[in-house]
């Protein structure tokens, strides 16, 4: 089974187009470096929970949008492998500048999942 990793992320409305643009970046150097899969998703309809939600698990501003991400692998081992060539990469080193970002990586929630069901 796939091996998964996940991001929630706060992105300022009025930086989507350059989120955009670094996750098509960042993307390409995942999958050259062999991940399987790499999507980038803004929320359309997600609400703000009583007690918890995606707003709330990052402290979303009224100015800001979720982005739920996900970059896949053939296994837990192949993704350390993958990322150990993806932080090696050049291209990386000048994208992940955090006074550059175009979101708050502080409120950024990440992990790796082991896929238990796929159809």
């Amino acid at each position: 089974m796939q091996y998964v990793d996940g991001f929630i992320v706060p992105v300022p409305k009025k930086n989507l187009a350059a989120y955009r643009a670094l996750a098509r970046k960042a993307g390409k150097i995942w999958r050259e470096h062999g991940a399987l899969d790499y999507r980038e998703c803004v929320a359309e309809d997600v609400k703000v929970g009583k007690l918890t939600s995606f707003p709330r698990s990052v402290k979303l501003k009224p100015n800001e949008t979720v982005v739920f991400s996900w970059i896949a692998y053939k296994s837990r081992a192949h993704r350390d492998k993958v990322n150990a060539k993806v932080m090696k990469d050049p291209r990386l080193a000048k994208m992940i500048d955090p006074k550059a970002m175009p979101f708050d990586g502080k409120r950024m929630i990440y992990g790796g999942f082991e896929t238990i069901v796929k159809l």
